[in-house]
């Protein structure tokens, strides 16, 4: 492999690479050494896992061994010791039969460099680089180099080569952004479940209100930097033309040139209910205001974006996570709003003010389901909804209020999880959310009737589909496999099992 190809071929992935990239995954020589020129700083290395390990089939292969032959396995990290950030993490195999008596010695003291130890013992090598590639960073690497997880990691894989032997192997992984030449703003948001909208009747003066939960997972993660235009690498369609949308109106708000060069690293998709399209806007708009010294809070943000026209759930989503009511909006001659309508249809309109906001138990699980059928209305098909079906009954909206007020949030803060998903089902009956049932396929009803037979606390829609929700405890794992065979057999879906996010949006600079 010649890596100098394979650095263009990460190109194409991640973006461009830096000197200091290029100089880390083509070395030949110590990284240790390399990495106090490049911070010039002392790098100490921190020995996390060191024994010796019978090689499993593919180590005894790249070693040219025989598997279950005696191997040194170590696991360092090399770290800034002005700055104690993690700049390596370097996983490495030694055959031990090739090893000197003091050579082994030395390799099993904690926290030595393998090239010093090299150099101590005038051993002549060659570095032969095997691989390159670009990682999403996982649960672990997240931790270890203090990212948002699915951050890229640059990774390696070469061997050191004496006497025309395999002598080590090593694998080396960092962060892309640790060493980028440019300023970036990175901003990882939560999904939401939409539980419904509370008052579409309006007679009290006041239309819409809505109650949501901000999710792990799915989420979204961007980054945005100074570029040429606005240019959008990754994610689907839809979700590069919302952030487009999002980047023009900022960039005209906050009265700046256009100039941003934006990457989308994990989305989920549009209209199926998880709310994307604010995530989406908000995460954009958030990085370009800091990358240019500003810093909004998410109510102006969505205003300049239109967001949150309808339901200030998204927002406050955003924001803060975890449980949350909104009190919807003055409606009336002289309210914000004159009529039904979505939040698309709605742009003018501010976020509704949060007037409840509770954590939610980490410890549930939350399952979602999302069928192989159309996605949820929109658009003009959302407005004429609002329009022909508005507004719902007044005793619907009071006894959604005292489901509301007197079961769900006490169960909430009284962690009673069946109460809670008591209070769950009967909000699929009430409302604008029975509307919205109502427009679903049969598939849609079934699916919420297995996820309660099959031991869920509660199950309903999330907004206007076609995504489905369930609460539960561990045994969530039953209900996930009892709607895979509902799915199988109704044409597939995917599922997730997932928890609450009671922290909100968060950005970094890198």
């Amino acid at each position: 492999m010649h890596i100098a190809e394979r650095m263009k071929e990460i190109e194409e992935q991640v973006g461009s690479l830096s000197p200091v990239h290029k100089i880390l995954l083509g070395t030949d020589g110590s990284v240790t050494q390399m990495l106090e020129i490049i911070t010039g700083h002392p790098v100490t290395v921190v020995t996390r896992v060191q024994e010796v390990v019978p090689a499993d089939r593919a180590t005894a292969a790249s070693l040219a061994l025989e598997e279950g032959d005696p191997i040194n396995h170590r696991v360092v990290e090399l770290r800034d010791t002005e700055t104690n950030e993690v700049l390596v993490y370097a996983v490495s195999d030694t055959p031990i039969s090739r090893l000197s008596h003091e050579f082994r010695h030395d390799l099993m003291k904690a926290d030595v460099p393998i090239g010093k130890i090299m150099q101590n013992h005038r051993i002549e090598a060659r570095r032969e680089i095997l691989d390159a590639q670009v990682l999403p960073a996982d649960a672990t690497f997240s931790t270890v180099f203090g990212i948002y997880r699915d951050e890229p990691l640059l990774n390696r894989r070469y061997q050191i080569i004496h006497h025309e032997q395999p002598l080590i192997a090593i694998e080396e992984t960092f962060p892309y952004h640790r060493f980028e030449d440019e300023r970036t703003i990175i901003v990882t948001a939560p999904s939401r479940i939409h539980l419904g909208l509370i008052d579409m009747n309006g007679s009290s003066g006041r239309v819409d209100g809505g109650i949501g939960i901000a999710l792990n997972d799915p989420g979204i993660l961007l980054e945005v930097k100074r570029g040429d235009g606005i240019e959008i690498r990754g994610g689907d369609g839809a979700c590069r033309q919302a952030v487009r949308s999002a980047a023009e109106l900022m960039h005209a708000a906050l009265h700046i040139p256009t100039s941003a060069a934006i990457t989308l690293r994990r989305t989920y998709p549009r209209h199926i209910g998880l709310g994307s399209g604010t995530q989406l806007a908000l995460a954009t708009a958030s990085a370009i205001a800091e990358l240019h010294g500003q810093h909004l809070p998410a109510a102006a943000l969505a205003r300049i974006v239109g967001r949150g026209g309808t339901s200030g759930i998204g927002t406050a989503a955003f924001e803060q996570g975890g449980f949350i009511l909104d009190g919807g909006h003055s409606f009336g001659i002289h309210g914000e709003k004159t009529h039904f309508s979505p939040s698309s249809a709605s742009k003018e309109v501010r976020p509704a003010p949060v007037t409840v906001h509770h954590p939610f138990p980490e410890d549930w699980r939350i399952l979602l389901t999302v069928p192989h059928i159309p996605p949820g209305a929109s658009a003009a098909a959302e407005v004429d909804i609002f329009r022909s079906h508005c507004p719902v009954p007044l005793d619907e909206v009071r006894e959604m209020s005292h489901e509301i007020l007197m079961r769900m949030l006490p169960a909430l803060v009284e962690r009673d999880l069946d109460a809670f998903g008591t209070a769950i089902n009967h909000l699929q009956d009430l409302g604008f959310k029975r509307v919205e049932l109502s427009l679903q396929p049969q598939a849609v009803h079934d699916l919420l009737g297995a996820m309660r037979e099959a031991g869920a606390a509660g199950a309903g829609m999330s907004s206007f589909g076609p995504t489905l929700y369930a609460f539960g405890d561990a045994g969530m794992g039953e209900v996930e496999r009892a709607v895979r065979e509902r799915l199988d057999a109704m044409g597939g879906g995917e599922t997730l099992i997932t928890t609450a996010n009671n922290a909100g949006a968060e950005q970094r600079t890198a």
